[in-house]
């Protein structure tokens, strides 16, 4: 059946399109070829869940599917903001959702794509994030310097004991963001964090790559290198030129190329450090991800995902 599926296959009556499909995983393990060759089959729209391919012009740190890639598949949450500007998980919710619904409405299945947890359980979950106020945070940070930070914990107590009885009495930034939120919404804190623990299994059909660290580090190593050899430095150098600070904050490779730019290391101990963070970051996402139930892993070996699309098409339509 695999061998022979078409995009022209997007109405099969066994693909479900009110539910979307996901492939996830932790970086450099090859999701991308393997989701533009399964949304090709599918006839499936893509819905990039990442935190930084929402960037124009952070294209090769960030490992964006090429032009090239994208043809004929559509993609969506990709380049819809400038780097200096804030972007925050709640646009992203709003954004994704929007797309979703877009992709319902032509009658297409969604193939959510990625490595950012939060992102990914943003959008398949009712995960609420509430706002702030400087206002009222200035007020509370003021109650901190007057009463003392057990003294806040105490207040939260009284009116949220079970978010008091997740954080030490002596942190203060916890107990003043939790009191925050109580004051501009009228809600527990805690309350928004009910939501977190539930893995409903009607949201998502998700797919989770993995693959032996061994195979994972070399593939990592392998990545940074060619994302130097295809112009990395010149992106950062031209984002800089373009006035955009590029920070720690910012994704893996523009903060230490930055820094290279700079003077302040060889492009080689760069790279070293490129590699180190994005091993620790792939540790994170796969501990992430492991957390959700409803993901059904698949083992690639040093070709990565794309060789497990056949096996992943399967049984995602079961």
């Amino acid at each position: 059946m695999s061998a022979v599926r078409t995009a022209a296959s997007a109405f099969d009556p066994r693909i479900r399109t009110d539910v979307p499909l996901a492939l996830v995983g932790p970086t450099a393990s090859g999701k991308t070829e393997a989701s533009i060759r399964l949304a090709r089959r599918l006839g499936a729209e893509i819905v990039l869940v990442d935190s930084m391919t929402v960037y124009r012009g952070m294209d090769v740190g960030t490992a964006k599917p090429s032009p090239e890639e994208r043809a004929g598949v559509p993609h969506h949450l990709l380049d819809v903001a400038d780097p200096v500007e804030p972007f925050s998980v709640v646009r992203f919710q709003a954004l994704a959702r929007e797309a979703l619904a877009g992709i319902r409405d032509r009658g297409r299945p969604a193939l959510l794509v990625g490595g950012s947890g939060l992102y990914y359980r943003a959008v398949v979950d009712d995960l609420e994030f509430p706002g702030t106020d400087p206002a009222v945070r200035g007020v509370l940070q003021a109650e901190v310097v007057a009463i003392g930070p057990e003294a806040l914990h105490r207040r939260l107590a009284g009116f949220d004991p079970r978010a008091a009885a997740g954080m030490e009495p002596s942190n203060a930034r916890r107990a003043v963001r939790a009191l925050e939120v109580a004051a501009l919404t009228g809600r527990p804190f805690s309350s928004f964090a009910l939501a977190w623990d539930r893995y409903p299994g009607d949201r998502v059909r998700a797919a989770g790559v993995t693959m032996p660290p061994d195979v994972l580090r070399a593939r990592i190593e392998a990545r940074v290198r060619r994302q130097i050899d295809d112009g990395l430095v010149d992106e950062v150098q031209g984002l800089l030129d373009r006035g955009f600070a590029v920070t720690a904050t910012q994704a893996i490779g523009y903060v230490e190329v930055a820094e290279h730019l700079a003077g302040q290391c060889g492009l080689e101990e760069a790279v070293e450090r490129m590699v180190r963070r994005t091993r620790s970051l792939a540790r994170r996402q796969l501990a992430w991800f492991r957390r959700d139930p409803r993901i059904r892993w698949f083992e690639a070996g040093p070709e990565g995902a794309a060789a497990l699309v056949d096996e992943i098409e399967e049984r995602y339509l079961g």
